[in-house]
């Protein structure tokens, strides 16, 4: 047998090693963060604050806004601090808390993109009874399996991948712990783990996403059977916002992990990552409160009530 030094600490190998551009790296990094934080927690105020927005759609929207807030601060946070400090060292246990969150936190937003759609399948195709059929229990019930499974899959990809031995480099091709990253550098037979974590992704997205075509499906049948111009407008104006999200969010996913081997690098691998851990929770907010009218209203009215409280105060 070799003899080998267990790994204690991991190296990130960063997004870059220019020191010209760690300066406006951090810079950028730090206004989308930023916009990212104001963002989600302006969309959970607002659906907190405004009961015109208490119902099924706006609730599961509040809680997309946690989850994006939640796997971009597993990840961007750490990626600041590289620019910021220079040092690129995490250790076992951050490194294993890094990859637990980003994982719990982006297949939560997975299910709960399926569970939008169907809350839209059943505002559209059954209008009559969607009062009766998303109640309250029903929506916290969905909710909280999106999180159940989120956390269950981070559970098990995190207990499997930092069981294994790691004894050979400590030098992650990536700019945080992600699980393929991570588990290249194990000197284990990770055979077996590889072809779970595969299994385990594409059932992931591949069954909410079947759950989020069979839904669409559905609608559009039923929209274009109306021979309302005003239903035909209201009903694509309420999927609107959701379609745009997921054809972001899977069309990054798609493009990340179906692509030939042959084009497949490195590089491409971090430019997909640093769009789905930073842009696309920031880019949901924005696509939200731009593209839906009583998200709008709701923010114009705390602008006022912020705007009389300061001139009583005056």
């Amino acid at each position: 047998m070799e003899n080998c030094t267990e790994v204690r600490e991991f190296i990130l190998l960063g997004l870059t090693d220019d020191p010209c551009l760690q300066v406006p790296l951090f810079i950028t990094f730090t206004l989308i963060y930023l916009t990212d934080v104001i963002g989600n927690l302006g969309i959970i105020m607002l659906v907190l604050m405004d009961t015109h927005l208490h119902t099924p759609m706006y609730f599961f929207l509040c809680n997309l806004s946690i989850v994006d807030l939640g796997y971009s601060s597993a990840v961007t946070p750490t990626v600041m601090s590289e620019f910021f400090r220079g040092s690129k060292v995490v250790s076992f246990n951050a490194c294993a808390a890094q990859m637990f969150f980003f994982v719990g936190f982006a297949t939560g937003e997975n299910y709960l993109l399926a569970s939008m759609a169907y809350d839209r399948y059943e505002a559209v195709c059954k209008p009559l009874h969607y009062s009766t059929r998303m109640t309250r229990s029903v929506c916290v019930c969905l909710n909280t399996g999106c999180y159940v499974c989120g956390f269950l899959n981070a559970i098990f990809h995190v207990g499997d991948i930092f069981s294994l031995s790691f004894c050979k480099s400590n030098v992650v091709h990536h700019f945080f712990c992600d699980v393929p990253a991570v588990l290249a550098l194990s000197c284990s037979d990770i055979h077996l783990s590889e072809v779970i974590l595969v299994f385990l992704s594409a059932f992931n997205v591949f069954f909410a996403l079947l759950i989020i075509l069979v839904s669409y499906l559905f609608i559009f049948i039923t929209i274009l059977k109306m021979k309302s111009d005003q239903g035909y407008q209201k009903a694509l104006s309420t999927c609107a916002s959701h379609l745009t999200v997921v054809s972001i969010f899977y069309g990054t996913v798609i493009f990340m992990y179906l692509q030939p081997s042959s084009s497949h690098s490195m590089d491409a691998d971090k430019i997909a990552s640093m769009f789905y851990t930073m842009i696309i929770p920031t880019l949901n907010p924005l696509v939200y409160s731009l593209r839906n009218k009583e998200v709008n209203n709701a923010f114009k009215k705390v602008v006022e009530k912020a705007k009389f409280l300061c001139k009583s105060q005056i």
